[in-house]
């Protein structure tokens, strides 16, 4: 588990990050890195939904209690991972379908994108747990004016890398 400090802040939203087997944990630490650098307190929690569902019930039926406001599920293969988190709570879900299997994470990212009707999962690309990360950020700021603030500046200082890269002198 992660408590997020940020300097001195504490977040109370928080973000439970699941993976589906120990092999993904890469995936999901990128993830949490971004939101410890945003101020927002995670959790990472290794449960495969198809060897131990009655855990996965227990992760999902107690998140909010837990302070948990955006799941980030991480998944490879079949990915089933983050639709069966969808399909038990109406907290934003967000898959990130990891490489491996046919074509090299194809199936994980159709399994992903292709959720029926009812039961939506957002999708970043294949193994990008820090696109993940800032996604459920950006959930957490709508409500969270200096969070929003804490994304702005790291926008900023982004632009700015790539501005100050010499490949970009004289623009």
């Amino acid at each position: 588990m992660t408590e997020a400090t940020g300097g001195d802040r504490v977040t109370e939203r928080r973000v439970g990050i699941v993976v589906g087997s120990r092999s993904d944990i890469a995936a999901a630490e990128k993830a949490a890195a971004v939101l410890d650098e945003l101020g927002v307190a995670s959790e990472i929690r290794v449960i495969s939904a198809h060897r131990a569902p009655g855990l996965l019930a227990r992760f999902v039926s107690t998140a909010e209690d837990r302070g948990i406001r955006v799941v980030i599920a991480i998944a490879g293969l079949a990915a089933h991972l983050p639709g069966v988190v969808a399909s038990q709570t109406t907290l934003p879900v967000i898959g990130v379908p990891m490489a491996g299997g046919v074509s090299d994470g194809l199936d994980a990212l159709l399994a992903i994108v292709q959720m029926p009707k009812g039961v939506p999962v957002a999708t970043v690309g294949v193994g990008n747990g820090e696109n993940a990360g800032l996604l459920a950020a950006a959930i957490l700021a709508v409500s969270d004016p200096a969070l929003r603030e804490r994304l702005v500046a790291r926008r900023v200082t982004q632009a700015e890398a790539i501005a100050a890269d010499e490949a970009n002198e004289g623009l």
